[in-house]
């Protein structure tokens, strides 16, 4: 995989190119207006409200470079078409935590997807490297911060 490489889920991408469509066509006729209105306030060295719009704006260009730099690098994972015999990047996993005794379900994505709260983790994170290339009845040990945490690998799905 190349350095430059983003790897992405479909439903990744799906979002990433909702949030560009959001940012230039929304947020930009937003800001302009905005910037419009704090330049008629007159003197610009002492305008916060003109500041502050121009930074949003500055904010905003950079995102809208780096979706794009992302969608134009992205290498898209079709978890249907997924192998479930092994663990890639696109599985969910269903993980059974030995010391808490409870199941776990998370979705292996890129970095640029991965949100912990959505159950959805990188694939460079030590969790996701220590699942790539497992099968089910595998077990797992993390290490962590607290420990050795220990899973079992109950289920892959698509």
């Amino acid at each position: 995989m190349s350095q430059e490489e983003v790897i992405l889920t479909k439903e990744g991408i799906e979002k990433l190119e909702q949030e560009l469509e959001e940012l230039k066509v929304v947020k930009r006729r937003e800001l302009a207006e905005r910037i419009k209105v704090a330049i008629s306030y007159g003197d610009l060295k002492e305008n916060s409200e003109y500041h502050s719009a121009k930074e949003e704006q500055a904010f905003m260009e950079t995102r809208i470079a780096t979706i794009e730099k992302m969608l134009r690098k992205a290498r898209v994972i079709d978890s249907r078409s997924l192998d479930t015999s092994k663990v890639f990047v696109g599985s969910t996993v269903i993980l059974h935590d030995v010391e808490f005794d409870e199941t776990l379900e998370y979705k292996l994505v890129g970095p640029a997807e991965a949100d912990v709260n959505n159950n959805r983790i990188s694939y460079e994170s030590p969790l996701g490297k220590a699942l790539i290339g497992k099968t089910v009845g595998s077990r797992i040990d993390v290490e962590a911060p607290v420990g050795i945490i220990s899973y079992k690998l109950l289920e892959i799905k698509g």
